[in-house]
């Protein structure tokens, strides 16, 4: 997420088309994250998927509301998602982590700051979970 976002930032998303499905996409990520933690959690539904717990089909209903997907593939999220607890938050969880660290290296640096020095250092440290990459961040 948090490449895509750098591409629309460096303008390689100025097509109307293509920043209409970057924003398709976004949609689909929040509803998801709806969907994840309502379920997992057991919160309460909204109104207008029928109220009460989460279950499958309040989810199914929600996201066919609130997403643009074809059946088959809006299907395969919601099974993905519904099995896989934690993971919708934690993708937006990342890339608030690297957008962050790249603001506060900005910060740090200054004028001297290189936006892909950042990113050869921070890919650089290889594969981490989330907050053993924010703390290695902190330190570029």
């Amino acid at each position: 997420m948090y490449a895509e976002r750098l591409m629309a930032e460096r303008g390689h998303l100025a097509d109307p088309g293509h920043r209409m499905g970057q924003l398709d996409a976004q949609a689909l990520r929040a509803a998801r994250v709806v969907v994840d933690i309502g379920v997992h959690c057991q919160l309460p539904a909204p109104a207008e998927v029928g109220g009460g717990v989460w279950d499958a089909d309040k989810a199914w209903r929600f996201l066919r509301a609130h997403t643009h997907l074809p059946d088959a593939n809006l299907r395969f999220e919601l099974d993905r998602y519904l099995g896989w607890p934690g993971q919708a938050p934690s993708y937006k969880v990342g890339e608030r982590i690297w957008l962050q660290a790249r603001d506060e290296a900005r910060a740090r640096r200054g004028a001297d700051f290189d936006l892909k020095v950042f990113h050869r250092q921070a890919l650089d440290l290889g594969a981490l979970g989330l907050d053993p990459l924010r703390k290695a961040l902190d330190r570029l």
